[in-house]
């Protein structure tokens, strides 16, 4: 379904995503996880054509979307939605139209100045809202809701698209942990009732062990971990998040403060 083949993309001379290649033969539900830096999030936005890569392919359903351009792109933009972690929602616009522009590149040029819906279009993006329990929010401005959910509005903009795959940018990062899993358990639902690939970028292995099928574990651009969440061990968060090669399977916590910051909370996570 989608095949992942020698994707990089440079900043100068430094690979943000070096050569990576994976395939998910199914719509699963994947994790990719790593430190800050690790290249989760530039290879996100290359997949939904926010940024271009620098070389490889991503073939989906038989089409390398890399090449895409004009309305073929926005077509597989709307086919591949995004979750951002800062929601990226109009503050003083109401739910419901946030969650209406989600169909904006289907819209003819006044509708879309007049902010013109037709009744099917409102009653689906009210059903979505009810769907992810915020119905009751649709007349509210969005900058008077939570943190935990405006993210959901922003999921229920992405299923607005009716899209195949939905990207989620570390989607949970900025939510208390009460709102974080109202947020995954959401994302898991819509993959398991509707059949949809979901890839999240996740900073926690416990939250990837939790809600994913298969996890990826990127570390400065390249893939080190592909396997399920049984196969996290404490040997393969060493491998992701650059643990010291002395740290061993019986640490005490005092030898966790070796550990980078998201090394020492991943590694805590699977019990070391």
């Amino acid at each position: 379904m989608l095949q992942v083949r020698h994707v990089t993309r440079m900043f100068g001379h430094k690979a943000a995503v070096d050569n990576i290649s994976f395939t998910i033969d199914r719509p699963a539900f994947v994790g990719i996880i790593g430190r800050s830096g690790a290249g989760k999030s530039t290879f996100l936005r290359m997949m939904n054509r926010l940024t271009d890569a620098t070389a490889g392919e991503i073939v989906f359903e038989g089409r390398n979307v890399l090449p895409l351009t004009g309305a073929e792109m926005r077509a597989w933009q709307s086919q591949c939605a995004m979750i951002f972690q800062q929601f990226n929602l109009v503050p003083r616009m109401d739910v419901a139209s946030n969650v209406l522009h989600g169909i904006l590149n289907r819209r003819s040029t006044l509708s879309t100045v007049f902010n013109l819906w037709n009744k099917s279009d409102i009653a689906r993006a009210l059903s979505i809202l009810d769907r992810l329990g915020i119905a009751e929010q649709a007349a509210k401005r969005t900058e008077a809701l939570s943190g935990g959910q405006q993210q959901r509005v922003a999921i229920a903009r992405a299923l607005m698209q009716d899209p195949k795959v939905i990207l989620a940018d570390e989607p949970i990062a900025s939510l208390d942990p009460m709102n974080a899993q109202i947020v995954m358990d959401s994302l898991r639902r819509i993959h398991e009732e509707d059949g949809r690939m979901v890839i999240a970028n996740l900073h926690t292995l416990d939250t990837a062990r939790r809600y994913c099928d298969r996890v990826i574990g990127m570390r400065d651009g390249r893939i080190v971990f592909d396997g399920t969440p049984e196969q996290l061990t404490t040997g393969a968060a060493r491998d992701i998040y650059g643990a010291d090669d002395s740290f061993s399977e019986s640490a005490t916590s005092t030898s966790l403060d070796h550990l980078p910051a998201d090394a020492t909370y991943a590694t805590a996570m699977l019990g070391a």
